[in-house]
């Protein structure tokens, strides 16, 4: 946290898939807060093994960034104090930290990049305070956690009309705009989906992907570290107990608001279900991506209500309701698997740009989902949605989120 006189808070200017963006500090300080990293992994910098009993709360007065946080660091006691991030270490220098007796409880210094080999952070004391890099336990690139953070900016806070400048460009003129953005989302989500198969593997990418996008919005982090800890082939054995899960991240799930199909437990029982009835559905999922990527050949139809005519969008959505995920999801939690995962999936490991394009298509066509209702609200009003002649379809809505992001990024 900045002192009254302190420079102004940082951001990193990082070079993204489709140029630079902003990466604040006050978003790291709420990866911190929400766990969105790999806990059992964390070390610090010289080594030490750290123990996150709870992140502690949010400072968002003068003085560190969080109070009262519970650690134990390496063999230690576990101990109670302060924690204070900085997207650099050496920002705890140039921000007047090591010579401000406010910052003498902290007990952690939290970075994202790594530190210089050899380097110390020091209280005003001259003690050492023990450093922990985040970014090599990230759970996503930080592309990746920008964009979603903006997407939660925006879903966030009450959307009023569609800006003047949407209404009035022309009904060819706005396509053009929507699915440039359209396009622009689906690339980062493949590029995403490619990087995860990198780190992980198939198999975990599929386990990882899904029990993030059961989380939904509110609950990400918690249901990545229940992937991470509890493997596909313990839920496959029908060896996790959902019960233990839910009270082993009891501190890190958000419940406030959630409706109950997307409560935690709820969502863990449906995938303990799902995983215990089709224990190999990752090989599944690859296998039927194989059969899809060459079911169409040639040119592919434009216009939604077409598209999904021809693709059999409805019966390819039962098959894989019943052969992937044993029946135990359906309607827009299963489109949204299916949109924020599986297509992108299917594309990162497609052979050739052929494959990937008949993903992309219908990723374009599919059904809404789970998605802000300003968003669907926006398209009816613009024209794009409405009737039968234009029902609501995945891609649009993508785009119209991708031009909203990049009109607050202008701002």
């Amino acid at each position: 946290m900045q002192a009254m006189n302190a420079p102004a808070p940082a951001v990193a200017e990082i070079q993204g898939l489709y140029g630079p963006f902003s990466f604040p500090e006050k978003l790291l300080q709420k990866i911190w807060l929400r766990g969105d990293f790999s806990r059992v992994n964390a070390r610090t910098t010289d080594g030490r093994s750290i123990g996150i009993g709870h992140p502690g709360k949010w400072n968002l007065l003068g003085g560190p960034d969080f109070r009262g946080a519970r650690l134990t660091i390496g063999e230690g006691e576990p101990i109670t104090g302060e924690v204070e991030l900085h997207l650099r270490a050496a920002d705890w220098v140039a921000h007047g930290h090591a010579a401000d007796r406010a910052y003498d409880g902290v007990v952690l210094h939290v970075v994202l990049f790594p530190p210089e080999l050899g380097h110390v952070t020091r209280g005003g004391d001259g003690r050492e305070i023990p450093v922990l890099a985040l970014l090599p336990l990230l759970f996503h690139d930080l592309e990746e956690f920008a964009a979603e953070e903006a997407v939660a900016m925006l879903a966030g806070r009450a959307a009023g009309r569609v800006p003047e400048e949407l209404l009035a460009l022309d009904e060819a003129v706005l396509a053009r705009v929507l699915a440039e953005h359209a396009a622009a989302r689906w690339q980062q989500k493949v590029h995403f989906a490619r990087l995860r198969i990198t780190r992980l593997g198939w198999n975990a990418a599929c386990h990882h992907a899904a029990l993030e996008i059961l989380g939904y919005r509110f609950n990400r982090a918690p249901m990545l570290h229940v992937a991470t800890r509890w493997s596909l082939a313990e839920w496959g054995k029908g060896a996790v107990d959902t019960v233990a899960v839910f009270v082993d991240q009891a501190h890190a799930w958000s419940l406030q608001g959630v409706r109950p199909a997307n409560h935690p437990r709820t969502r863990l029982a449906q995938y303990a279900a799902w995983s215990a009835a089709r224990p190999d559905w990752p090989v599944r999922l690859a296998a039927m991506a194989k059969v899809e990527s060459s079911i169409h050949g040639g040119e592919l139809p434009v216009g939604t209500r077409n598209a999904r005519r021809f693709g059999k969008f409805t019966a390819l959505r039962s098959q894989i309701g019943a052969e992937i995920c044993a029946n135990t999801l359906g309607g827009t939690r299963l489109d949204n698997l299916i949109c924020d995962g599986f297509l992108p999936l299917w594309a990162a490991r497609a052979d050739g740009v052929l494959g990937e394009s008949v993903h992309r298509w219908r990723w374009q066509h599919w059904f809404l989902g789970d998605l802000p209702p300003f968003v669907s609200r926006s398209l009816r009003e613009l024209g794009v949605f409405g009737g039968v002649a234009q029902p609501a379809c995945h891609g649009a809505a993508q785009g119209l989120l991708g031009w909203w992001l990049a009109r607050e990024n202008r701002q």
